[in-house]
């Protein structure tokens, strides 16, 4: 992993944040199957592979991420070389007892090298430090299968769904972890 530091994000570093290329690639997706019968209703996620890797857009635009920055509870930066190649955005009590992390991003030149992981691994801290919350949330879109294969190789679970979640209309896929 290249050296980096994490610290709290500021006004100055908007800018730099803003430009770093939010969109991914994947090659597996979690399929959502709903299956309904005798009132019972059942829902399975299933990893399904793509024919070719896809290139998927980021589900927020730049204007509401920067305006939802403002809002949030913390927002942390990892710098390299004193500058900014990666992000993770939390807020408070969305849920009971609970930090939501909504935005993990991370330089497309430097991902896979460790600084993903790091920015979760400070934002567990954070959570433990900053706040009296005992859970760590992250939402993904069921395409985000490096972040999926990243919160389940930091502890967390599958902990649910939302349809329709993004303004895309695309599902939230949710992973937890107990931190206390």
């Amino acid at each position: 992993m290249p050296a980096i530091e994490i610290r709290p994000a500021n006004a100055m570093d908007i800018a730099d944040m803003i430009k770093l290329d939010h969109k991914y690639t994947t090659e597996y997706v979690w399929q959502m199957d709903l299956e309904s019968e005798n009132g019972e209703i059942g829902v399975r996620f299933r990893e399904v592979r793509l024919p070719r890797p896809v290139q998927v857009d980021y589900p927020r635009s730049q204007k509401s991420l920067i305006d939802n920055w403002a809002q949030r509870s913390g927002l942390l930066v990892a710098l390299h070389e004193e500058k900014i190649v990666g992000y993770v955005s939390l807020t408070q009590d969305v849920s009971p007892n609970a930090t939501w992390m909504t935005d993990l991003v991370v330089s497309k030149p430097l991902r896979r090298q460790g600084i993903g992981s790091a920015l979760v691994l400070a934002a567990q801290e954070w959570v433990l430090h900053q706040t009296n919350n005992n859970r760590l949330l992250l939402e993904v879109q069921p395409k985000n299968y490096p972040a999926i294969s990243l919160s389940q190789k930091l502890g967390f679970d599958f902990s649910g769904y939302d349809d329709h979640h993004f303004k895309n209309n695309d599902i939230a896929v949710f992973f937890a972890k107990w931190l206390r």
